[in-house]
């Protein structure tokens, strides 16, 4: 965890390889929404608080995954994973990543 810095620093604005996480302070929940998304990346994000609270800032936030407390603590082989913006482009396993792999198609047959 790196902390002492702002929603300006190259640490915080870029996707750096390996397990990294940056903490910078936040005013209110409006502001913190605000910083998460004023970016060009969005593979993952993390909220901690009262779960009724962070589930509804976790849906505002403009990320492929976000975790509430922690997730469930690994990906999901059912759940699609995949960034927003320039993190990545479509998705990986759950239904959302089988789709990438099929061209939908109707047929049609006159009725008797």
């Amino acid at each position: 965890m790196i902390g002492g810095v702002g929603n300006d620093a190259e640490i915080a604005r870029d996707e750096p390889f390996g397990p990294v996480g940056v903490v910078i302070p936040y005013d209110d929940v409006e502001s913190a929404v605000a910083m998460a998304n004023d970016s060009r990346l969005g593979l993952n994000a993390n909220v901690w608080g009262p779960p009724e609270v962070a589930v509804e800032v976790a849906r505002r936030i403009r990320s492929g995954t976000v975790t509430v407390n922690g997730g469930n603590g690994g990906l999901r082989p059912d759940a699609p994973f995949g960034g927003y913006r320039q993190s990545g482009f479509g998705r990986e396993a759950g239904e959302e990543g089988f789709l990438e792999f099929f061209e939908v198609k109707q047929v049609q047959v006159p009725l008797r």
